[in-house]
């Protein structure tokens, strides 16, 4: 320190003897040593440029291992090697900046002391210190502090690095430095004040100047390092707003993830987002844990999941509650033969394949009967290496993508459907009960339940239909959708008192099925509701056709007319909104003629579902024959 002391004050003798005013000699100084550090400055210039264009992939790794801290940390070390950067490289200037102000500073205090130097400055003695003097002097910190702040706001807009940095980190970036500008401002000597206030005006205007040498425009790919933020965005709002979890969720997601990886050879892994979703697995699940002795490995984003229950009953599940946002990182770690799930768009959102064991078989297994190209995001299943297929329409449509897009064939299981098997037993069994009870059918009614998309029965048609409907001798149900209720409980409210005393009733308790599958007609748009209503009773639906929900605005790009579609015609009638005058009409069909759609809705039932009431065992043994074969090949653990 004594030796950069001992230069700077050479040099501000060198500025003095020039100028003869120590004012003047600040300023002097404060020039020459911003010339001779540009060197510095293009370096730190061209450094910042380099560390913007490696944001992108940057950020595609920490999306590609989103909270695998260790593998960030790993690939981060390669791309600064291949790019020959050093993350401490950037705080060399800082640190030259640090020590000549600090040099800066003993070598003012000393001129001070110096007799023969002239400390005046336009009627100001450049020796004193502010905060001692106070009065008028007082104002040099504050301008001290508004030098800072334009720095400041002049490199969060212009410096290629400062404007990519967070809004967080620039305020707080701005908070430090003009704190310590007012700080310094009031505590050391004018003349230090007055070299700070040039140092900070000279560099906004250096970095203009080197922006338009060194375009950074020319460097950095904009677009890219714009997607590349966006998904790692996406990643950060994985669950959406969601209350603050408990400490004791937290704990148990930790213990959780450990628990998991501490396992080794795991053969079967099930993913399901909440408890809602266990109906998909349940008798592929059931029957594996009755006819094998395999552990099944049971991921949930929900703690309070009905596995958890199960599992104390069966010593072959093993339940894990892993959030949201840990789930990814344990999804590209996983290590496991096969993994099953129903969340489709993998590797297209944030649940990616694993990168641990590239030979994990990902099956899907679909929520519904209905068209995976209609109701599903363009590229939904491109990923899975298995699908377990409904009915033929599912196959051909997954034939027809693959070849439409070129994609390498999946295997494609012809499966049938667990949830409407279980229901088709629940209702028979509800039927059964009905008939030893003696009890006689009551009057007969009809279920109003839409959707709660755009354009949907409850926003667009209902007070015509249910005009029609009023003048009929049956009970008529509204169920609306419960999202639309969320949304719009206000609405149906009021529709409560507007159809009170009327053959009109506005349900919003959903905690049974019982009055869907006991109604006599289902009137709906497009909810899947209409096929599950139709499959499991064979009882006609007449739907409205309103606005049609496509989730793959691509979907026409398939040599193939969607199921959701060609339906609505062989199994029940649909009617355009020109046409709901002919609601009672066909409502009257529906009800009085009803035996004459079962033999139809039997057919397409026959046609249209793979393994009707016997899907469970199907499912089962594809794993199962799976599992072997991995083990037979060397493949399996």
């Amino acid at each position: 320190m004594n030796a950069i002391i001992s230069i700077l004050e050479k040099v501000m003798d060198f500025c003095y003897g020039i100028c003869g005013n120590y004012g003047f000699a600040v300023i002097l100084f404060t020039v020459f040593s911003k010339v001779i550090l540009l060197p510095l400055a293009v370096w730190l210039h061209k450094n910042g440029i380099k560390v913007v264009k490696m944001t992108p992939e940057l950020n595609m790794i920490k999306a590609k291992y989103f909270g695998d801290k260790d593998t960030i940390a790993e690939e981060e070390s390669k791309l600064y090697k291949r790019e020959h950067y050093h993350p401490l490289a950037s705080l060399i200037p800082l640190t030259v900046q640090i020590l000549i102000l600090m040099g800066l500073i003993a070598v003012i205090r000393k001129g001070i002391g110096n007799p023969d130097i002239n400390m005046n400055f336009f009627g100001l003695d450049l020796s004193l210190i502010p905060v001692q003097e106070k009065g008028l002097l007082l104002l040099a910190p504050v301008i001290a502090g508004l030098s800072s702040f334009i720095l400041c706001v002049a490199q969060n807009r212009i410096n290629p690095l400062q404007a990519e940095q967070s809004k967080f980190e620039q305020n707080f970036t701005m908070a430090v430095s003009v704190g310590l500008s007012l700080y310094l401002g009031a505590f050391v000597p004018l003349g230090v004040v007055i070299y700070w206030i040039c140092s900070n005006l000279w560099t906004v205007g250096q970095q203009a100047v080197l922006n338009l040498i060194i375009n950074p425009k020319k460097y950095i790919d904009y677009e890219e390092l714009e997607k590349s933020k966006a998904a790692l965005r996406e990643l950060g709002e994985v669950g959406g707003k969601k209350e603050k979890r408990s400490r004791e969720l937290v704990r148990r997601e930790k213990e959780d993830y450990k628990r998991f990886f501490s396992v080794v050879n795991k053969h079967l892994v099930f993913y399901s987002e909440s408890s809602g979703f266990y109906k998909y697995f349940r008798g592929t699940v059931e029957y594996l844990l009755e006819h094998t002795n395999l552990t099944i490995h049971y991921i949930t984003s929900d703690p309070n999941d009905i596995i958890f229950e199960l599992a104390e009953k069966n010593d072959h599940i093993r339940p894990y509650y892993i959030g949201e946002k840990r789930l990814i990182t344990l999804m590209m770690k996983m290590d496991a033969d096969v993994a099953v799930m129903t969340m489709p768009d993998l590797e297209n959102y944030h649940i990616k394949r694993s990168y641990v064991r590239k030979d994990i078989e990902y099956i899907y297994i679909p929520h519904s009967y209905n068209s995976p190209n209609l109701t599903l995001r363009t590229g939904a299943l491109d990923h899975f290496d298995t699908v377990y297929c409904t009915g033929k329409h599912q196959t051909e449509e997954i034939r027809k993508t693959e070849k439409a897009y070129g994609l390498p064939e999946k295997t494609l299981v012809e499966w049938g459907h667990t949830l409407i098997d279980d229901m088709r037993a629940s209702y028979r069994e509800e039927l059964a009960k009905e008939t030893n009870a003696g009890k006689e059918n009551e009057r007969p009614y009809v279920l109003v339940a839409p959707s709660w998309q755009e354009d949907n029965i409850m926003d667009s048609c209902l007070d015509q239909i249910l005009e029609e409907l009023k003048q009929t001798p049956y009970e008529i149900i509204v169920r609306p959708h419960p999202q639309y209720v969320r949304h719009h409980g206000e609405r149906c409210e009021l529709l409560k008192k507007q159809y009170q005393g009327t053959n009109i009733e506005i349900q919003t308790d959903f905690s049974s099925n019982k009055t869907v599958y006991n109604a006599d007609v289902l009137i709906t748009d497009w909810s899947s509701i209409g096929l599950e209503y139709t499959f499991t009773t064979l009882k006609p639906v007449l739907y409205i056709n309103t606005k049609m929900k496509v989730m793959n605005p691509e979907y026409q790009k398939i040599d193939t007319v969607p199921l959701d579609i060609f339906a609505r015609d062989q199994i029940g009638i649909s009617l355009n909104k020109d046409q709901l005058d002919q609601v009672k009409a066909s409502v009257d069909r529906m009800i009085l003629d009803k035996e004459s759609f079962r033999e139809p809705v039997s057919r397409f039932l026959d046609e249209y579902i793979f393994n009707l009431d016997n899907s469970a065992p199907v499912g089962a043994h594809y794993i199962i024959s799976r599992l072997q074969q991995k083990r037979t090949q060397g493949t399996g653990r």
